[in-house]
């Protein structure tokens, strides 16, 4: 793997060394928005991360498989604080240093994350799904009865088309399929207007169409947000996969485009089989 380019200026106010955005904000000025260099974390002596480095371009839609226990879980946990590293740095762009701030603060900075499981609000509908992740720094009654500007219900309104539930907006959410639920969960998320989305198994537990329409809906995706999904089903990261890391025993085992990983003998060894 490449070596990965050393973060400018270190905290999040570090805009007065060169960098092109404010006081504040997420510096991109070399094109990657997410670095983890050296990340090695221990739990009661097992190493679930050993010097794990990658780095994330600014819009691209990295995939990250591996068998289980090769430490993707404990890697999305460090970048959104949940784990605190043993070693090692995790910047957001060129000066936000995650291993200083807190989960809330990571997921204001602009990083949202999904897990395998939906977490909406089942008792109401579509629409109030869409508006509550919107006004989430609000109480849930207050918000219910606020007024929307019409720039907010126009956001509202794009996204429900973007997650293909226009049709289903003032339906209430705990009637949905599954991947319905799976697509309003990543429409909550992108209310918040994210940078970088992680994604733990997205596809779990949905039919062939609905697989289908979510390589459509993240292949969309890419660019204006910076995704990185964690999965096991292979047809559907072949469908979305630009490139692809391969995690074993906590470090990067391989990296590179879909046919590189699949024709590489120490992923064919420890994770894909012959």
């Amino acid at each position: 793997m490449s070596a990965i380019a050393t973060p400018i200026a270190v905290g999040a106010n570090a805009g007065a060394s060169g960098s092109h955005v404010a006081s504040g904000g997420l510096d991109l000025t070399h094109g990657v928005v997410l670095y983890l260099e050296g990340i090695s974390v221990s739990f009661d002596g097992f190493k679930a991360l050993n010097n794990l480095s990658l780095s994330i371009d600014a819009g691209e839609l990295r995939c990250v498989i591996g068998p289980n226990g090769a430490g993707k879980t404990t890697m999305m946990d460090v970048i959104t604080g949940k784990t605190r590293p043993d070693a090692g740095t995790v910047f957001f762009g060129q000066t936000i240093d995650l291993t200083r701030l807190s989960e809330a603060e990571i997921a204001h900075a602009g990083i949202g994350r999904k897990f395998q499981k939906p977490t909406i609000f089942e008792r109401h509908t579509v629409f109030e799904n869409l508006e509550l992740a919107m006004k989430a720094d609000k109480r849930v009654r207050k918000t219910l009865f606020a007024k929307l500007s019409s720039s907010q219900k126009a956001a509202i309104d794009e996204t429900l088309e973007l997650i293909r539930l226009k049709d289903d907006s003032n339906r209430s959410a705990g009637l949905l399929s599954h991947g319905q639920k799976q697509w309003l969960e990543i429409g909550m998320l992108l209310m918040q207007e994210p940078r970088l989305l992680l994604l733990d198994e997205p596809v779990a537990g949905m039919s062939d169409e609905e697989t289908e329409r979510t390589a459509e809906l993240f292949l969309s995706l890419a660019g204006k947000h910076s995704l990185v999904v964690v999965e096991h089903d292979m047809a559907f990261v072949e469908k979305i996969a630009g490139k692809v890391t391969v995690l074993h025993e906590g470090s990067v085992l391989a990296e590179g485009d879909m046919r590189q990983v699949q024709n590489d003998p120490r992923v064919i060894e420890v994770y894909l089989g012959r």
